[in-house]
């Protein structure tokens, strides 16, 4: 067994518990002084002062002693919301939305979703497995340390299971855990247009179990929106993929005001993403429910649109996550510190909110809040060493990493 401590750390700022916190309580985070953290292996075992921790653990010989004196300690940061697999680029097209340029017609000169499902599928799995790999450490950079990541740039069978396989094999070989997600329904394929009744047919019969089968997917989502797929099309592939014993997400409420939220809620995703156009009464649906908002602000910039109401939100008592939602279109960034910066200065979340979204409700909205997301007794030590001592730089010195070391199951790995 491995003995490790970090003493005298600044400070430790963190969120406690096993589950997703919701409204008022989002802000209620344990700050201690001096504050110390006893690991064994790969597990926190203790936490408090350094006086405290120090009086109960005796130090030995052996033990890695980690001294944080001047640094903030916090969780690692959960990215629930990403689409980091994908290949080639969209940026004349970013600069064509720049310019006015409608998106309708940008699709209609094969731009858009379709351009990456074409250069995703020339792309071989070792290519896709080489930028996985230097996306990942981006991430890891800027204090991520588990990320949920999506197929839905191949729209058929062997490119999803290309996608899909690439993620399984950057999980086991990558220090980062992953949450993976198979996203086929994503848009619909060129070969399916004006048919999305039938292509949604297909997957349920031909590519779920096959995914199932193979065990290569955790999470089954759908994008649900106007153009793109119905209400009851995201109910029939979501319940069926539900019966397969696939957890559910679904992107919802992106563009306009469909009812995807309160679909979510009703299903029992484990989180509804994007709600940029969620009504007032869906916001009231899921925070009587589980299911948690994902907010997804960075988009939400790139396009100029509207940020979601992240404040009303949680003031109606929903569990909010964070996310970047990484792609190669609408948002293409995995930046942290803009997501600290967007959801402080423009969303109206306090920062102890942000710090809440981004750790424990982002290990909830992929399941895994019972053992991430917070510096406790009993949950993973993935915990990230800041530059300051002082958590308010995260949003202070603005848009500024503030990630020094980053800590992976109780080893250093960034």
């Amino acid at each position: 067994m491995k003995r490790k401590f970090i003493i005298h750390a600044a400070q430790m700022v963190s969120p406690i518990g096993t589950k997703a916190l919701r409204g008022k309580d989002m802000s209620k985070l344990t700050i201690l002084e001096d504050a110390a953290v006893y690991i064994e292996d790969e597990t926190i075992i203790m936490t408090g002062t350094t006086e405290e921790v120090l009086k109960a653990h005796k130090l030995e010989a052996e033990d890695e002693v980690i001294d944080a004196s001047a640094k903030c300690i916090l969780p690692g940061f959960v990215d629930s919301h990403t689409h980091f697999i994908f290949g080639g680029f969209r940026s004349q097209e970013f600069m064509d939305r720049i310019n006015g340029k409608p998106y309708l017609d940008i699709l209609k000169a094969g731009g858009g979703i379709q351009s990456t499902v074409v250069s995703t599928k020339s792309s071989t799995e070792e290519e896709l497995y080489a930028d996985g790999c230097s996306r990942l450490q981006d991430m890891l950079s800027m204090g991520i340390t588990t990320v949920e990541g999506k197929s839905g740039y191949g729209l058929d069978l062997a490119t999803e299971l290309k996608q899909l396989r690439v993620l399984q094999r950057l999980n086991k070989e990558h220090p980062m855990d992953i949450a993976i997600t198979y996203l086929g329904a994503h848009a619909v394929p060129k070969e399916y247009l004006g048919a999305g009744d039938k292509y949604i047919e297909e997957i349920i019969e031909k590519i779920l179990p096959v995914i199932k089968k193979k065990n290569l997917a955790e999470f089954c989502d759908v994008f649900c929106e106007e153009g793109v797929f119905s209400l009851e099309q995201s109910r029939k592939l979501l319940q069926a993929a539900k019966k397969l014993g696939f957890k559910i997400k679904i992107h919802a409420d992106e563009m306009s005001t469909l009812g995807g939220a309160g679909l979510g809620a009703e299903l029992g995703a484990f989180s509804a993403d994007h709600l940029l156009m969620a009504s007032d009464r869906d916001i009231k649906v899921l925070a009587a429910s589980d299911t948690i908002a994902t907010l997804l602000p960075c988009t939400a910039f790139c396009l100029k649109h509207p940020y979601a109401a992240g404040r009303k939100m949680i003031d109606e008592g929903c569990a909010v996550a964070l996310a970047s939602d990484f792609n190669p279109g609408s948002c293409f960034t995995n930046s942290i510190p803009l997501v600290f910066a967007l959801s402080v200065l423009h969303m109206k979340l306090t920062l102890e909110e942000t710090i809440t979204a981004l750790t424990l409700n982002g290990a909830a909205a992929i399941g895994r809040s019972d053992k991430l997301g917070s510096i406790e007794a009993g949950k993973q030590a993935d915990i990230l060493f800041l530059k300051t001592e002082d958590y308010g730089f995260l949003v202070y010195n603005t848009a500024i990493n503030q990630v020094e070391h980053v800590m992976k199951k109780g080893t250093i790995i960034y």
